[in-house]
């Protein structure tokens, strides 16, 4: 058969539904092959909406999202999707063309070696060079972006390879059940748990699957041992558990790390170092589990003292049944930061200046949204307090990034949600300045039908670059723009438009919205002015003897 369409078959043995794509004239054979396929072709307005959609839909299902894009610049414009899957652990599959390679009729034009600009970013990258490879190579391609840790893989089929005859074979999808980590280090790990005086629980990244938010859940209810989280591991448990104390949005230096440094044991289960630190480690200071899929990657603020490797629901029901709460263990200061920590976070929450402060405009989305709502945040200064103040009551419900840190996913990643969850209210929450970089797909979204809101956070900035030159005593200097209308612009694309002038105003649109079909853009005025002195001056002076 002809190789294009055995490489569609292949994608359709991998159960494979839908391929975010911008085609170039590279992948014409493929996408004629498509269009007698099950396969759904959707098109977006840049390589980087249909990349970020695909890493998305890897994200909230486990299954690896398909991407395709032709050749030099398609496939360039790829590279920022494929590292944000690869850091974050999101399974991605990016298919891009290439010229033939077997004969050339246009020297270099376009022609850049793909394979190796996507080799750093990726877990495996290969050039298809004959028909007779594509089915074992798909395959295994599907298999590593799957297996642990999950990220980006790519194929690029040339065009005459795509043309060219081959033997129909496909390879069958087999599964494997991930191995159990030891009874000997399981009995280790609980013994230490049980001896230590001030026992903490971190949840991270990698826990944020169905079956371990289950058994994480069980494990601090039948422990009784406090727990918070890293920015992507909030929901995992529920977060209006009493024993939540809140999520580590900084490093270093909040009201939380007060918690973290009292504790003398911490069980980290699914961090690695890819995310941004939770907490610095330091020589004596305290001890940690590493519970994961894999052993620590060590580095000079994490070399914990023990790993637990192997699946990780596995390990944590085992030690939730080898664990029983002691009574030496010293808890109470835990709650006591608990208590400061909602007192703090919550200063703001009832502020109805204008224009918004960020705290005011989570807690009311918090209070508007449904407890199933999917917030997908972009890139900018309003992450912190989304990690900070707004709570998760369910796993993947605040989609945000705390690996690459990219701009421009936040709608692309908003619109995947909504077409994998269409009864969930789904929000973007986008700065103006990462709005700007894939704003694009507004057109997209539009076509797809989708009830989406979107909310523009306006400073005219790039607020948290602003933030940290004022944080490190620079001068206000060289981070302002200008902003289209963005009422008008959202207009422009099919989709409806609201400015809002007052907090009152914020409340009724975001009503509105949310109870109206479409998409609707809100385009909302920040206030970032206390960013320094809460996030700097007031948290370098806490006090943690509270």
């Amino acid at each position: 058969m002809k190789a294009s369409d055995l490489f569609v078959r292949a994608l359709e043995n991998e159960g494979v539904k839908t391929i975010f794509a911008v085609p170039g004239e590279e992948n014409v054979d493929l996408l004629n092959s498509l269009k007698d396929s099950d396969i759904r072709v959707i098109v977006t307005r840049h390589e980087q909406g249909a990349g970020f959609m695909a890493a998305t839909y890897g994200r909230l299902t486990g299954q690896p999202g398909v991407c395709m894009a032709t050749l030099g610049p398609g496939a360039t414009n790829l590279i920022t999707p494929a590292a944000y899957a690869q850091l974050g652990a999101m399974p991605l599959v990016m298919i891009t063309g290439q010229k033939p390679i077997k004969t050339s009729k246009q020297a270099r034009f376009q022609i850049l070696d793909v394979v190796e600009l996507m080799r750093p970013v990726t877990k495996f990258t290969r050039q298809i060079v004959n028909g007779n490879t594509i089915a074992p190579l798909v395959r295994e391609a599907f298999r590593l972006a799957i297996e642990e840790r999950p990220g980006a893989v790519h194929l690029e089929l040339p065009e005459d390879i795509a043309r060219e005859d081959c033997e129909h074979r496909i390879f069958p999808v087999v599964g494997h059940r991930r191995p159990h980590a030891t009874q000997v280090v399981l009995d280790e790990a609980a013994a230490m748990i049980e001896s230590a005086q001030r026992p903490l629980l971190l949840i991270g990244a990698g826990a944020n699957r169905k079956r371990i938010c289950a058994a994480l859940t069980e494990f601090v209810e039948e422990t009784g041992i406090p727990f918070f989280t890293t920015q992507m591991g909030k929901g995992v448990v529920d977060e209006r558990h009493p024993l939540y104390l809140g999520t580590a949005a900084l490093s270093e230096n909040d009201f939380l790390h007060c918690a973290i440094e009292r504790a003398d044991l911490i069980i980290n289960v699914g961090h690695d170092v890819v995310e941004k630190p939770p907490f610095f480690m330091h020589d004596g200071d305290k001890t940690v589990i590493h519970v994961n899929f894999s052993p620590a990657e060590v580095d000079a603020v994490y070399f914990p003292q023990l790993n637990v490797v192997g699946d990780i629901a596995h390990s944590v029901r085992q030690l939730a049944q080898k664990i029983s709460e002691k009574s030496h263990w010293d808890l109470q200061y835990f709650m006591t930061v608990k208590t400061e920590i909602e007192t703090q976070l919550s200063r703001y929450f009832m502020d109805t200046g204008f224009p918004t402060l960020p705290q005011r405009l989570v807690q009311i989305l918090r209070d508007t949204l449904a407890d199933d709502a999917i917030v997908s945040l972009d890139n900018g200064m309003y992450k912190i307090w989304f990690a900070r103040n707004y709570k998760c009551y369910g796993s993947n419900t605040l989609l945000l990034d705390n690996a690459l840190a990219s701009m421009g996913a936040g709608l692309p990643g908003a619109m995947m949600a909504k077409m994998l969850y269409p009864d969930a209210q789904v929000v973007a929450v986008c700065g103006d300045g990462g709005f700007m970089m894939n704003s694009q797909e507004l057109e997209t979204a539009v076509r797809l039908n989708l009830d989406l809101l979107v909310i523009v956070l306006n400073d005219h900035a790039y607020g948290m670059i602003k933030w940290k030159q004022q944080g490190m005593g620079f001068d206000d200097f060289s981070l302002d723009f200008g902003n289209p209308d963005f009422v008008t612009y959202a207009r422009s694309y099919g989709a409806n438009g609201y400015l809002v002038n007052s907090d009152q105003h914020l409340q009724e649109t975001l009503d509105h919205c949310l109870g109206s079909p479409g998409v609707h853009l809100i385009e909302l005025p920040v206030d970032y002015s206390l960013n320094h002195d809460i996030l700097n001056v007031q948290l370098k002076n806490k006090a943690c003897a509270l």
